[in-house]
């Protein structure tokens, strides 16, 4: 049975990429950073774009990096992307911590980090507020328009409820089936179609 090869040509890459939109992978890329990966855009300027990987765990906990919580519950920590590996980012839901930059409605990345600290340190929930990263995701202005261009990502519409509450396993197929059904099939393809 011979398969339609427009089902894997991006009908809606004429939406540009800014602060707060989603990149989402297509289904084939093989890349241990990127592949299946949806991306928060935290900012995106003629001098490059900024992003986090939001469904990469890593297998680190922040309650072993930071030793005023290692008695707190397990905080996961993702991987944000290939560039500076060593600093930690943080994306929070809290509109009062001082310095935050505004990501999108309700989404904000960085501040204070003593103000943070004391938040979690209080026993505020943590979960659906703020997630951790390592390292963050970078390209060239030219960079990501030609790798959009290649059909390399789709863009799309990054809500709080979903970036900060959906299940990281899932969070691609789920960004995926919100632009529609012709994505929604792309969900369920393996990444190497050879291992099926």
């Amino acid at each position: 049975m011979k398969i339609n090869a427009d089902i894997f040509k991006i009908e809606s890459n004429n939406v540009a990429p800014s602060r707060g939109k989603i990149l989402i992978s297509e289904p084939f890329l093989l890349d241990a950073t990127f592949g299946r990966s949806v991306v928060l855009l935290i900012d995106h300027t003629k001098e490059g774009t900024m992003g986090l990987v939001m469904n990469k765990e890593i297998p680190l906990l922040l309650n072993d990096v930071i030793k005023d919580f290692q008695y707190l519950e397990s905080i996961p920590i993702y991987k944000g992307g290939p560039l500076a590996t060593d600093t930690l980012f943080y994306l929070h839901t809290l509109p009062n911590i001082p310095d935050a930059l505004p990501v999108s409605k309700g989404l904000y990345l960085n501040g204070d980090f003593d103000i943070l600290k004391t938040y979690i340190l209080q026993g505020n929930p943590i979960e659906g507020n703020v997630r951790f990263f390592l390292g963050y995701s970078g390209w060239d202005f030219d960079q990501l328009h030609q790798e959009i261009k290649e059909n390399t990502w789709l863009i799309g519409k990054g809500d709080k409820q979903s970036l900060m509450n959906e299940e990281v396993n899932n969070m691609w197929k789920k960004s995926l089936k919100k632009l529609g059904h012709k994505y929604a099939t792309w969900s369920r393809f393996p990444q190497i179609p050879s291992l099926n």
